[in-house]
């Protein structure tokens, strides 16, 4: 039985499910010794601002129990130098490229926007409104629904690329968030960005991130995480990206099931870059078992019947 993986997210279709997170992935050319580019689903590059950015002074990432803390302050070439330098790199990779973009005003974004859409090999737009860890811009925008609204429909105006808005966990009600972004005209949302979190060293009583607070990701975010694209899923009929702690192919199959159509695969990668064969080759195994001839066929597949759970009240 032949196992068809590929996924569609709006116009644009990727070959399978698997996408390199952005902020852990680099600029994507920094992994190509190590991972076939053009065997990924996508490929989403770091953060970029319209001009380079330094980001945040050390320490800016803590290990914490299942989980990472970062600060990074989405340090970053700009967007010039990545339509110079990266971008005919990664087109040489043959990669399927998914362009975060940042700005502190709706204007900065159109402004990305206009530039990317006219730029050789960008396959979609990454509307980062949810980074925690810096005061201006986006994470403004990702926590106000009206502000949501408006920056989506902005750079919907000026794009025939597919919109992706990434969305914050740190609101009470991310899925009236996923509304407000389908109503602006996105083609996807993705989710979720990182929690906003803080880490103290007991004995110098100072904070472990120069930041103070940073994002938290990793295998301690899953289950939040994947609740929350269940919740997305039963309010909006876009596709959605899923992230949050995926480390396995079962990791991916939860977000799966839970609604996701695709999934984005980070804080793994620092510890273990050469995961992604295993990955699939797991999601193949999974639907030969199982006898799926596609894998578009699980998305929002859980089966939530009272019977199943009976166990739960007994």
């Amino acid at each position: 039985m032949t196992s068809d993986l590929s996924v569609s997210i709006g116009a644009w279709r990727l070959t399978n499910p698997l996408i390199a997170a952005s902020g852990c992935f680099g600029y994507g050319v920094e992994y190509a010794d190590a991972v076939d580019l053009a065997s990924l689903g996508g490929v989403a590059v770091k953060g970029l601002f319209l001009k380079e950015r330094e980001g945040h002074p050390p320490p800016r990432i803590v290990e914490t129990p299942s989980g990472m803390l970062n600060a990074i302050g989405l340090q970053g070439i700009g967007v010039h130098r990545f339509v110079a330098e990266k971008l005919p790199e990664l087109r040489a990779l043959r990669a399927a490229v998914l362009v975060n973009i940042c700005g502190t005003t709706i204007d900065e974004y159109v402004e990305l926007a206009r530039i990317l859409s006219d730029a050789e090999g960008v396959a979609a737009l990454e509307l980062n409104i949810s980074c925690p860890n810096i005061k201006e811009g986006g994470i403004t925008f990702g926590c106000s629904l009206t502000g949501t609204h408006a920056v989506v429909s902005a750079v919907r105006k000026v794009t025939r690329l597919p919109v992706i808005p990434k969305l914050t966990p740190n609101v009470t009600d991310v899925a009236s968030f996923a509304r407000a972004a389908e109503e602006a005209g996105a083609d996807a949302v993705s989710l979720v960005n990182t929690f906003l979190a803080m880490a103290i060293d007991v004995e110098t009583r100072r904070p472990r991130l120069s930041n103070i607070v940073g994002g938290l990701s990793g295998p301690a975010i899953r289950p939040i995480a994947v609740r929350m694209v269940y919740e997305c899923r039963q309010a909006v009929r876009l596709p959605i990206i899923g992230m949050g702690g995926i480390a396995t192919a079962s990791d991916v199959l939860e977000f799966l099931i839970a609604g996701a159509n695709a999934v984005q695969v980070g804080t793994a990668n620092f510890v273990d870059p050469l995961l992604w064969p295993k990955l699939l080759a797991g999601l193949q195994d999974y639907m030969q078992r199982h006898g799926l001839t596609r894998i578009a066929e699980l998305t929002g597949t859980l089966d939530t019947s009272r019977e199943e759970h009976a166990w739960i009240s007994s």
